[in-house]
């Protein structure tokens, strides 16, 4: 098993380094809380939280309370607390909410942050909630030149004939997470050429600013000709 990995940026905004994770940290929360709250505690078995090289799996003995499914899990749904003088103090510690968003803040959390939304499993044993890691192995060119995602499309567009600094391409995104900004937005754009720094030798400048390549432009033409 493999680090769950973390990108530290510098402290231009703070006295702390901001910390990128390829999971959400809440994402990772939410389910280690629900494996916690909702197992069965008549079982031996414990919780287990098993990171591999492409994915965080969360066990944790005990099945759906009824009605509950697992294609459930992904729609609106009620609050079936399985322990529910445990779900108490969770919620009171504020842990949990009593509306069932749990899953649903985690599918929304992923997604944002152009992951796989999770996937939820019922063996003859445990639960499972199983979190896609980003793909670890290198792409092709011709793959990563193709690569161009929602949020990024809202960055080129956002950005257009301006040359901005990272804090008001966020303004405009009406983004207040910067590392969402990074992770989802800015470092995609980067990494398939579609945008550039205007201080590349200086990447964490705090004068530093963002503009189309000519790769982005082109992009931004062929969108306005459709």
């Amino acid at each position: 098993m493999s680090k769950l990995a973390a990108r530290v940026g510098t402290r231009s905004d703070g006295p702390q380094a901001p910390v990128t994770y390829e999971i959400p940290r809440d994402v990772v929360a939410e389910a280690i809380v629900n494996a916690v709250a909702h197992r069965d505690y008549a079982s031996n078995a414990s919780v287990q939280v098993m990171l591999f090289a492409d994915r965080l799996e969360i066990w944790n003995p005990g099945q759906l309370p009824s009605p509950l499914t697992l294609a459930a899990l992904r729609k609106p749904h009620p609050s079936i607390p399985h322990n529910p003088l445990i779900a108490e103090p969770l919620f009171l510690a504020r842990y949990i909410e009593r509306a069932g968003t749990g899953t649903l803040d985690m599918i929304a959390l992923c997604r944002e942050a152009n992951i796989p939304t999770p996937e939820f499993k019922q063996e003859i044993g445990p639960f499972m909630q199983i979190i896609r890691r980003p793909e670890s192995q290198p792409e092709s060119k011709a793959q990563v030149t193709e690569q161009v995602t929602e949020q990024v499309k809202r960055l080129l567009l956002v950005l257009g004939d301006s040359i901005l600094p990272g804090n008001e391409v966020m303004l405009k995104l009406g983004l207040l997470h910067r590392p969402t900004f990074l992770y989802a937005y800015l470092h995609p754009a980067h990494k398939n050429a579609l945008i550039e720094m205007t201080i590349p030798d200086k990447p964490t400048s705090r004068m530093q600013k963002y503009r189309l390549t000519a790769k982005g432009r082109a992009w931004l033409t062929s969108r306005s000709d459709k």
